[in-house]
């Protein structure tokens, strides 16, 4: 199966300020997963969807959070909105959401009928190991000169 013409225009990635911003598309798909405001007290002043590409940004450049983009949401909210959605699964059912229309964009099953396990995560599993996104999500130990270029 080739790339087609929808397949291009729904990929092209022009336009965005960075390669893993939010396409229109995509944010149609995730906004109704995101909880409303609170109602009552102060009015909800953020953009989420800038908090979703700020996210985006820091897990793609695999930068601290003190590297985020200038025209960004500030660091602490960001942080804030993915410390709460992470604790709501809000996180994990905008990459289910993200993962099947990846997949089924590419015409293919939404769950994978192959797995390939290496020796290192079956000996993790064989232990009882916790599975966590924070490993993923944490700050990665790297010399000083590596963190100045992100």
């Amino acid at each position: 199966m080739g790339w087609t013409v929808e397949h291009r225009r729904a990929a092209d990635r022009r336009g965005l300020r960075y390669p893993l911003d939010l396409t229109d598309a995509a944010w149609a798909l995730v906004a109704p997963l995101i909880r409303p405001a609170k109602r009552g007290g102060r009015p909800r002043t953020v953009n989420v969807r800038e908090v979703l590409n700020a996210l985006f940004y820091v897990l793609s450049a695999g930068c601290q959070w003190s590297a985020l983009a200038k025209d960004l949401p500030p660091k602490s909210t960001v942080w804030d909105y993915f410390s709460r959605w992470e604790w709501e699964g809000t996180i994990e059912r905008i990459h289910h959401a993200l993962y099947v229309a990846v997949r089924e964009g590419a015409g293919r099953e939404v769950s994978p009928t192959t797995a390939i396990i290496d020796s290192q995560t079956a000996k993790a599993a064989q232990k009882g190991a916790l599975r966590s996104t924070r490993p993923a999500t944490t700050r990665a130990r790297r010399s000083p000169a590596a963190s100045a270029t992100c």
